[in-house]
């Protein structure tokens, strides 16, 4: 049975590594100044980031329904299934609007509710992927993929409040109080949606205080201490330089997971939170 496997840009993944691994990667669509741009097409990282510091009013939005339709169409002329794997569902509305118009593809179109965005998403397009080249069926593929989609955990500290409070996450005074008392938010994903988790005065400590959440999770929720049968990955928004040294001091506390990759924060969150974040993720590997 061939199996295609298609994503979205929030799991971090190119155009061009789609193209070289074989994965099909639908971009999101971006809304500024009245234009529509689309994420790693017409809207680059280093644009983004740019036309952000300008004070750009940026929106996101999701996919359009002819963009989807016309690739799975196109798709199904060479594959006998295709797994679609959009970002989590409690993070957008996407998820659903993909269910619904996989339901005239009389079953050809699966659509996994994989519960993860950027890096633990990402980790779950590949593992598809590899199931698929192992000759695993659509529907086997779509159950293991949302029996463990909540075997993953991700914490993020928020360099500047100004982002949250645009998008309404907290109020001005909030912001304003915050930014005063040099507040840096510690928020976590876990699945369903972006939450506070604690709050920091500097960067050093929002770090040790995902250090000791990472820690906590890898005990108590995976049983593995050591990190050894995990994928750990640091996530940022414009702060590479800053996530290179997070993945050094992890390696040095976690050396039995092997590397740490390093990716940007997907566009979708990076609008909502700015630059200057720093993510730590951790997802429990498939035994494949």
């Amino acid at each position: 049975m061939r199996v295609a496997i298609v994503t979205d840009s929030n799991s971090g993944i190119t155009q061009e590594q789609g193209r070289q691994a074989g994965i099909y990667v639908v971009p999101m669509p971006f809304m500024m100044a009245g234009e529509t741009y689309f994420e790693d097409i017409s809207l680059t990282q280093k644009s983004f980031y740019e036309r952000l510091a300008e004070g750009a009013d940026i929106s996101t939005s999701q996919p359009s329904p002819a963009s989807l339709i016309d690739l799975w169409n196109e798709l199904l002329k060479d594959h006998d299934a295709v797994i679609h794997i959009p970002m989590s569902s409690g993070l957008s509305s996407s998820c659903e609007t993909a269910h619904a118009l996989a339901a005239d593809f009389g079953g050809k179109v699966l659509v996994v509710n994989n519960q993860r965005i950027s890096v633990t998403q990402r980790q779950s397009v590949l593992e598809a992927k590899a199931m698929a080249d192992q000759g695993m069926s659509a529907e086997e593929i779509k159950k293991v993929l949302e029996e463990t989609a909540f075997d993953s955990t991700i914490y993020i500290t928020v360099d500047t409040l100004e982002y949250l409070k645009k998008g309404g996450r907290i109020t001005p005074a909030a912001a304003l109080l915050g930014t005063f008392l040099k507040i840096k938010p510690v928020l976590t994903i876990q699945g369903e949606k972006l939450d506070a988790f604690a709050k920091a005065r500097t960067m050093k400590q929002a770090k040790s205080m995902m250090i000791t959440a990472i820690k906590k999770d890898l005990e108590e929720r995976f049983s593995d201490p050591e990190g050894a049968a995990v994928h750990m990955a640091v996530a940022h928004t414009d702060n590479e330089t800053a996530a290179l040294e997070f993945k050094k001091e992890l390696m040095e506390l976690f050396p039995k997971t092997g590397d740490i990759y390093v990716d940007h924060l997907s566009l979708s969150v990076s609008c909502h939170i700015g630059p200057g974040a720093l993510a730590v993720a951790c997802t429990k590997k498939l035994s494949l």
